[in-house]
């Protein structure tokens, strides 16, 4: 920046920038290099329908991750950002995912305490009767599947209370409250079910957009932003 700006190929608000030491508002100040207007997020936030086969981690040695189906997507000068996905899908379970480099929305979003809703598209392998409805919307002990190395504390056996809504005899919408491993599957396996296929349609107020194809992704709209800003600052106040 300052050989460009000694060359004259920086102005702001109109004016040749003559200093790099020049103090700027990022927010407010129109700032051009050789004649490209120059804006500054602090955060982005980009929604990606997760295809199956692909992990939800940063890198992996192995996998194809989310990132990299993210990559091609950022602009240059987003390359070297922090971003991650926001909480994990199982790497065959598809659908709605957020990323992001804001970590405190992250961490407002999926602190365990704070309960945000997940809305899942599940596929089971045979109908449900009104028991297994039932079980489901009350809370059902999930503690005989889990896996040794994270066993729950006897006081979380019983999950959180979800909704079920039926689409057909094998299809339906559960809406849970928690992030536990594998929790849809085990809620499944608690009334003698089976998860044929699995994908997440809602986290928190964003909504997987119905003209994303699988494996791609594009930026929150403002709006999208704003509702997640003011989920976040409810969920602080709970």
């Amino acid at each position: 920046m300052k050989e460009l700006i000694r060359r004259k190929q920086v102005t702001i608000n109109g004016k040749t920038a003559l200093s790099a030491d020049l103090k700027i508002n990022e927010f407010q100040d129109e700032i051009l290099c050789q004649g490209v207007r120059l804006t500054y997020r602090p955060y982005v936030y980009y929604m990606m329908n997760k295809p199956g086969g692909v992990v939800c981690a940063t890198t992996d040695a192995r996998e194809q991750t989310v990132l990299d189906l993210l990559k091609p997507v950022l602009p240059l000068s987003e390359q070297k950002r922090t971003i991650s996905p926001a909480g994990r899908l199982d790497k065959d379970t598809e659908g709605l995912l957020l990323l992001t480099d804001n970590g405190e929305l992250v961490h407002a979003l999926l602190s365990p305490k704070k309960h945000v809703d997940k809305t899942y598209l599940v596929k089971i392998a045979h109908r449900l009767s009104p028991g297994d409805i039932e079980k489901l919307e009350q809370g059902i002990d999930i503690s005989a599947s889990a896996p040794v190395s994270e066993k729950e504390p006897q006081r979380n056996r019983l999950t959180l209370p979800a909704t079920v809504a039926v689409r057909d005899d094998t299809t339906i919408l559960l809406t849970i409250h928690e992030g536990r491993f594998h929790q849809v599957k085990r809620m499944l396996q608690a009334v003698d079910n089976e998860v044929v296929a699995l994908k997440r349609i809602a986290f928190g107020p964003l909504k997987l957009d119905p003209s994303l194809s699988t494996g791609a992704c594009r930026e929150l709209t403002r709006e999208e932003i704003q509702q997640l800003t003011c989920a976040s600052a409810d969920i602080h106040k709970m």
